[in-house]
């Protein structure tokens, strides 16, 4: 409509199109009117005309910011955390592996179409809780660590969730979304500081129907299959949102159908991968787990108990097979930090090993904290092999110590700010080879504990030539934690990788034999003292995941760092050519 004649124009301010503003008396700061300044020029035609545009309004603080992003993704953000909790319970010692699926799921859902900001922010909602709940058995050193490291591999996850939120306007997003989990666990494998796999996909489906896959592509391909049917499962959600809100046809129904359908496949796939298991010959061997004084941190106790209680629980075991009551073993496999004191340093502690070697009459591999020999002030962590008649022989030194507990980057500076890490007082050096020994009749592979959950070590000890794996571990600082347990879990999906037995010795427990198909054949309690005997397979073939190596999981995690660039592309050459149509 065209304005009334002698109106000035519409006006910012008006309330209605075509209103005249009329002149009035102005305002004070505090309300009150005051008749204009007579003194002042009248406005010239032109400024009637053409009213000056009203300032804009102040933009909001950044705290004013930052409440009004939080309220309005607070029903998400507790979602994300949900959902981080539900993936946390999958893992042991709970072993709801099904949770595992749905998790992945919904962080999907929670991702997708949104910006990247806004998925970069849900996958850290999901993943710290996830981490603080994993990662409890830190407590014991303090739950400042627990929520430093759950904070620091969080920003893995968060930077999943922003890719997740691109590809997810890409076709076939499910996929590109499992490819991305496999490039996020590759990357937090490795990085900081040799990297730290806790919590990776595959280590909460260790007896799950997804498990034999592990024998086909090893831990990457378990969660890359995982990681696909969370995706497909959330791709059949969206499917059914959209047939609640448009036509409810065959045609609109059929892509949720086809993703259940694929979804039930790849979980049944596990079952049609053959899990080698078939062995040349066996050996007899004797795990001794001789029980630590307390646990907790403080677990050592006074010097040469540790070694007392593993020589002690060894001399018992030669009295029972003199007596008759067990069979005598081939070999004996003592723990991690069995020995609490070198004994290339210490007589007495050499003295007692070999005290307990010889009465038991055959070779025994022995943990052990020695000296370096060409590093002033630094420690290896050996697996020693201890014959009765030659004394000490080959050994292995482990290559991953860990970061701020067997070694601190960067110590000047960080005691000084962190006083706790001066209980550390000298560092690991790394070993410089693979822990395949000769023990008695047996080929071994030694990995020496946390090392079990870097694929690497485990391969190259496994193609190197070992015909069984050993696990020599100290979990006594983390006993009744949980942490015992995820360990066990690694072992059991080793095995099925590997198509090796694996055997684990303890000090506190939990010491373990797991079967070349990842069945746990025997296994002792926390905190006792225990010897368990068995006889596990020697095996020479090698599985599939063996010969490809790291092979698939660096070409997933290339699918998915590629799907995410093209999504970028995509969405800028999108954003050109609106521009260009406006």
């Amino acid at each position: 409509m065209r304005p009334a004649r002698g109106t000035v124009g519409t006006s910012p301010l008006s309330s209605q199109e075509g209103a005249t503003v009329p002149p009035g008396p102005e305002t004070t700061a505090d309300g009150e009117s005051r008749a204009a300044d007579l003194t002042e020029p009248a406005p010239t035609p032109q400024e009637v005309a053409e009213p000056t545009a009203a300032p804009p309004a102040p933009r909001p603080g950044r705290l004013t910011r930052l409440g009004r992003l939080a309220r309005r993704e607070a029903p998400r953000t507790g979602l994300a955390a949900l959902g981080g909790l539900a993936l946390a319970v999958s893992f042991p010692p709970y072993d709801l592996w099904p949770l595992s699926v749905v998790a992945v799921a919904a962080l999907a859902l929670l991702t997708r179409g949104r910006t990247a900001r806004q998925g970069a922010w849900t996958g850290f909602a999901f993943a710290l809780p996830f981490f603080f709940v994993l990662l409890r058995w830190l407590r014991v050193v303090g739950y400042d660590a627990v929520v430093g490291l759950s904070f620091v591999e969080a920003l893995f996850i968060a930077v999943l969730g922003a890719c997740l939120a691109l590809v997810s306007r890409l076709p076939a997003w499910p996929l590109w979304g499992a490819c991305l989990w496999v490039a996020e666990e590759l990357a937090r494998d490795r990085l900081p500081f040799g990297g730290f796999p806790w919590g990776r996909l595959a280590f909460a489906n260790t007896a799950s129907p997804f498990t034999p896959l592990a024998a086909l592509g090893g831990a990457p391909l378990v969660t890359f299959a995982v990681a696909l049917t969370g995706g497909l499962l959330a791709c059949a959600v969206v499917t059914g949102l959209r047939l609640r809100r448009g036509p409810r046809t065959v045609r609109t129904a059929l892509p949720g159908i086809e993703a259940v359908g694929l979804a039930a496949a790849l979980t049944l796939a596990g079952y049609a991968v053959p899990v080698p298991t078939k062995a040349a010959d066996t050996v007899k061997i004797a795990l001794v787990q001789g029980n630590v004084q307390r646990p907790g941190i403080d677990f050592l106790g006074r010097p040469m108990m540790i070694l007392d209680n593993h020589v002690d629980a060894t001399l018992q075991l030669a009295r029972d097979i003199k007596a008759g009551r067990t069979e005598k073993p081939d070999l004996v496999i003592w723990p991690e930090n069995s020995s609490d004191l070198d004994p290339f340093q210490y007589p007495q502690a050499y003295d007692r090993i070999e005290e307990a070697v010889k009465a038991v009459g055959v070779p025994v591999l022995v943990g052990a904290l020695v000296d370096h020999p060409g590093k002033g002030g630094y420690i290896d962590n050996k697996g020693i092999v201890w014959d009765p008649r030659t004394g000490p022989g080959a050994s292995y030194a482990k290559q991953h110590p860990v970061p701020f507990g067997e070694y601190v980057p960067f110590r000047d500076e960080l005691s000084k700010v962190i006083t706790r890490l001066q209980r550390v007082q000298r560092d690991f050096y790394p070993g410089d080879h693979t822990g395949v020994m000769q023990i008695g009749p047996a080929r071994l592979g030694d990995v020496i504990c946390f090392e079990v959950a870097y694929d690497e070590i485990v391969r190259d000890t496994v193609k190197a030539g070992a015909r069984a794996l050993v696990v020599q571990t100290n979990n006594a600082t983390y006993g009744r934690t949980g942490q015992p347990e995820q360990q066990l879990a690694m072992s059991r999906l080793r095995a099925v990788e590997h198509g090796r037995a694996v055997v684990t010795a303890a000090t506190s427990g939990i010491s373990a034999v797991v079967a070349p198909d990842g069945k746990v054949l025997q296994r002792s309690e926390e905190f006792t003292r225990d010897v368990i005997s068995a006889r596990i397979p020697l095996r020479d073939g090698t599985t599939v995941a063996d010969r490809t190596g790291a092979a698939p999981e660096w070409a997933l995690a290339m699918v998915g760092v590629l799907s995410c660039a093209a999504a970028l592309l995509i969405g800028r050459r999108g954003r050109t050519d609106e521009k260009g149509q406006q």
